[in-house]
Order: structure tokens, then C-alpha cells, then sequence
């Protein structure tokens, strides 16, 4: 099959291609003509490396994450299972209040999942999270990190809160839902994440 591309991001490609006569998607990190070649290089093999770290640690959290097949540090590629389902920012809008309420719960246990291991995905919007086998899958942790502050999961769960209020505007609870599921399963006191949430939101206010 000739590779077809999904997205065309600053830092990277997604494609679908095939990959020992299976449909996978590949994540190619693209090469920058104003860095020094060697330092570009070094780059692309040192984000290739730590995102399929962070995803391979979220699997072992109980977080649903794509498989991974292949890892080229040099090509700066990523081969994983292509996922045959649907991004939450497509279905979350047209979804019955019950089911909404429940997606929503479940995304927020996921980053709890994430966030007991000190695992920050950096890029928590609805189109990085897909439904699959009725399982929501996180996907692209190229911006993700691993940190014991309580700041970073703050601003991990207020960079949702924005994409909550940005694209799913229509259902103002939405953000309030997943804070619940969090609550859930978080295994340290939540009021304090929550605190460290009003305090960025205070900060952007007055900036």
C-alpha cells in the first residue's frame, strides 16, 4: 500500500503504512533545516527515544496506549497499531448526555492512571485521545515528561480544561466530569491538583 499521510505536524508526520503486511501508523519526526545537522540528529533520536519510553510506561500504568512494533532512534520513526477508531473531539459533541458523562470520567481516570506514576502527557486535548473497543486510547506524548511536581500535572490537566472550553463549549461540565473520574483514581490528595488548576487559571488572568 503507498503510505498515506493523516497529519502534518511542526515536529512530525503521521502516516499509514504497511509494516510486515500489516496496517500500522508511523510517527516520523521531521528534520529541521536551521538546526546543525549533528545537534537536529541528536534531537530527533533523543525525542524518539523518550516518547516511545513514555508510552511503553504508560501501558505497564494501565493506561490504553497504542502497541509499539519498532523504534528507529536514527530515522527518528515510530511504528505502533494503527487504532481503527474515533478521536473523543469527533464523537464527545454528538454523544447522549450518559455516555458523554462516562467518556469523560473514564478519560479523567486514565490521567490519574498517568499522573500516580508522575507520567505528564503535556498535550491533553480530545484529539489526542481516541475510542477504540470501547477503551480510550492516548495517543502523541511527543510533549510529555516525566515529573514529580504538582505544577505539571496542573498544567497537564488545565491544557484539557482550555481544549474542554475551546471545543466542546456546548457542555460546559464536561471539564468537571473528567475531575471527577481523576478524583477516582488518583492515589494522592486531588484538592491539591485542583488548588494548583485555580492557580493557573488565576495566573492567566492577570497576566
Amino acid at each position: 500500500m503507498t503510505d498515506k499521510i493523516l497529519y502534518r505536524g511542526a515536529e512530525a508526520e503521521i502516516c499509514l503504512t504497511a509494516y510486515h503486511q500489516k496496517q500500522m501508523v508511523q510517527k516520523r519526526r521531521v528534520k529541521k533545516s536551521y538546526r546543525i545537522k549533528e545537534i537536529d540528529a541528536q534531537l530527533i533520536s533523543f525525542r524518539t527515544k523518550e516518547e516511545a519510553k513514555l508510552i511503553t510506561l504508560a501501558r505497564t500504568c494501565g493506561v490504553s496506549v497504542p502497541l509499539i512494533y519498532d523504534v528507529d532512534l536514527v530515522g527518528g520513526v515510530i511504528t505502533m497499531e494503527y487504532l481503527r477508531g474515533k478521536r473523543i473531539k469527533d464523537i464527545l459533541n454528538s454523544l447522549g448526555e450518559r455516555d458523554r458523562v462516562r467518556i469523560c470520567r473514564k478519560i479523567g481516570e486514565s490521567i490519574a492512571l498517568l499522573h500516580n506514576h508522575d507520567i505528564i502527557h503535556g498535550d491533553l486535548t480530545t484529539s489526542n485521545m481516541i475510542l477504540h473497543d470501547d477503551r480510550i486510547h492516548f495517543i502523541d506524548f511527543g510533549l510529555g515528561s516525566i515529573s514529580t511536581e504538582l505544577e505539571a500535572k496542573g498544567v497537564d490537566l488545565h491544557v484539557l480544561m482550555e481544549a474542554f472550553e475551546s471545543t466542546h463549549s456546548k457542555y460546559p461540565d464536561c471539564f468537571e466530569r473528567v475531575f471527577e473520574g481523576y478524583v477516582k483514581a488518583f492515589q494522592r490528595d486531588a484538592s491539591d491538583v485542583k488548588k494548583k488548576i485555580d492557580d493557573i487559571v488565576r495566573r492567566g488572568r492577570y497576566r
